[in-house]
């Protein structure tokens, strides 16, 4: 329920009205520079995903909302992004990452602590060619460790 009177601010906002998104998407990366395994599901542990490369800490699992996927590839003249392209763990939609920085959000069994809101990693230029070089630099839309 939204907060009512004078104090709307963000935070209240954001604790006072939870919107449900959904998992539309689980890839792991068995090792640096192998392709993405899509899966179903996942397990989870403090290091992250079974069976991905990520260790714990700040970015043990990674997330992208789907509507970002769509974005991109309008700006490439494309459809939208293959998620295992930009290598992310979880593609989510309907819900505003950037929102949750800070908090704790269950996904599924999980409960996962959005920590940093993070910068397109050094390999955009080289799974989008020269554009993805521009959306590096550029970065219109962040992903969320």
């Amino acid at each position: 329920m939204v907060q009512e009177g004078p104090d709307m601010s963000l935070k209240n906002l954001i604790a006072g009205w939870a919107q449900p998104g959904r998992v539309e998407w689980i890839g792991v990366r068995p090792e640096r520079r192998v392709g993405m395994e899509i899966v179903e599901e996942a397990i989870t542990s403090t290091d992250g995903l079974d069976g991905d490369r990520s260790r714990a800490g700040k970015r043990a699992v990674t997330l992208i909302q789907q509507e970002h996927l769509v974005t991109i590839g309008s700006f490439l003249g494309q459809r939208p992004i293959a998620p295992e392209i930009l290598r992310r763990n979880l593609v989510v939609s309907g819900i505003n990452l950037a929102g949750l920085k800070g908090r704790e959000v269950q996904v599924g069994e999980a409960v996962l602590r959005f920590i940093v809101i993070c910068a397109p990693c050094s390999r955009m230029e080289e799974a989008l060619g020269r554009a993805g070089g521009v959306f590096r630099s550029a970065r219109p839309w962040r992903l969320v460790c």
